[in-house]
């Protein structure tokens, strides 16, 4: 899916950074798979009349999102409290119905957040187009159709169960390139009183701390408060709140509803000066971006290097899809890193995307510290770090790429 034009405004976009060839985020696979490994030109351009910056390609849905996806959100313990307060804060809003309220969640993976609403009794459904983690939710008691949101299936719903209170979202809108048709179906959900929540990767965040591997194939988009305000905009919706998330090492919380059905907080305007202050509406915020990007590769790959020629052994803590383009784009093999741990069984002796790192599970680790770990996982380092404390005990080391490249 080529994109020379801007997804919602329909204008000519700016390429800012180039990637190279990219495999996919969560393509973990064997050696008998090397042949048919899917790669696609990765680079992002930025548009000056919706703000949005995005994918200049992207591969097709199916490709990215099927019934072997390799991650489950339920595996992360710090997630599933995430989602259980954001669960909480919704049913605490006053937004929902006081009779027979309605939610639903778009690609709400294996239940992990609608679980909340399906143990009150709230009507509820999830629409989570990879069938896998689908069955899962489904399996746990949370009612999910196993299909791609359009505005076909916004109409369907409204004509079979009506409309909606609250259509809820979790990383997930920033995976969709057809973000205005979404956005168009979700107006049409809602009740009057209705209203949006979703919270997305913040592309300040990005651009502050120089996270460049929250772009790869599924983040088609990185969203900031002035593109989600053109974006709505565009439907006669509008902001009336936004709440700043420490997920995903900073995230956005955007919650809209049809233009004049309540009063816009304080956050809003707060937030899209900052934004401005900030640069997010330039392209040559960008361009900085772009240079900041290209020193954090060479810094990785130097200290990398410098370890190996001390004959120190690395390896990678938590098979992430954020850390695939870091380490395609820097080109870092199993020569650097020796082994990439983690605890989800579907990734576990597979290779990783591109670069075939060796995937294994955690107890590895566990039973052989390394000199130093490179913590892919980096906006979990609070947690990872605190339930490592033995590894650091132990005389090992751990390397950070984000904010900047150094060794804690």
């Amino acid at each position: 899916m080529t994109a020379k034009l801007c997804r919602v405004s329909n204008t000519p976009l700016k390429q800012v950074l180039d990637f190279g060839k990219q495999p996919l985020g969560n393509g973990f696979l064997e050696k008998k798979d090397f042949a048919n490994e899917y790669f696609f030109p990765m680079s992002v351009g930025f548009s000056e009349v919706s703000m949005m910056f995005q994918l200049l390609e992207q591969p097709n849905p199916e490709i990215m999102f099927h019934d072997h996806y390799a991650f489950y959100s339920s595996t992360s313990g710090f997630m599933a409290n995430h989602f259980k307060q954001f669960a909480e804060e919704v049913i605490n809003s006053g937004y929902l119905s006081k009779t027979s309220p309605f939610v639903i969640e778009l690609g709400c993976n294996d239940g992990i957040m609608l679980k909340n609403f399906a143990s009150k009794g709230i009507q509820h459904l999830g629409i989570e187009p990879s069938l896998n983690v689908a069955k899962e939710a489904n399996k746990h008691g949370v009612r999910t159709r196993s299909e791609f949101f359009s505005e076909e299936l916004a109409e369907t719903i409204v004509k079979e169960e009506g409309q909606i209170d609250a259509f809820l979202a979790a990383n997930v809108m920033c995976h969709i390139p057809d973000i205005l048709g979404v956005v168009k179906g979700i107006k049409k959900l809602l009740k009057p009183t209705g209203v949006v929540m979703f919270e997305d990767p913040y592309l300040g965040d990005v651009i502050a701390k120089t996270s460049y591997d929250q772009i790869y194939d599924e983040h088609v988009f990185l969203f900031s408060a002035l593109s989600i305000k053109y974006l709505f905009g565009l439907c006669d919706m509008e902001l009336i709140d936004l709440q700043p998330q420490k997920t995903h090492g900073g995230s956005m919380r955007y919650v809209l509803a049809h233009k004049g059905a309540y009063p816009v907080k304080n956050s809003v305007p707060e937030i899209l000066a900052k934004e401005m202050a900030q640069g997010l509406d330039k392209l040559e915020t960008f361009d900085k971006f772009r240079e900041s990007v290209e020193q954090s590769k060479i810094d990785l790959v130097n200290l990398l290097k410098d370890l190996k020629a001390k004959g120190k052994k690395v390896v990678g803590y938590a098979a992430t899809s954020k850390s695939t383009t870091v380490l395609n784009y820097c080109g870092i093999g199993p020569d650097l890193i020796e082994y990439i741990c983690d605890t989800t069984p579907i990734k576990q002796g597979k290779l990783s995307p591109g670069m075939h790192i060796p995937v294994v599970p955690y107890e590895t680790f566990a039973a052989n510290s390394p000199d130093y770990a490179f913590l892919l996982a980096w906006n979990h380092a609070e947690e990872i770090m605190g339930k490592e404390k033995k590894y650091v005990e132990s005389g090992g080391k751990w390397i950070i790429h984000v904010p900047k490249v150094q060794v804690l």
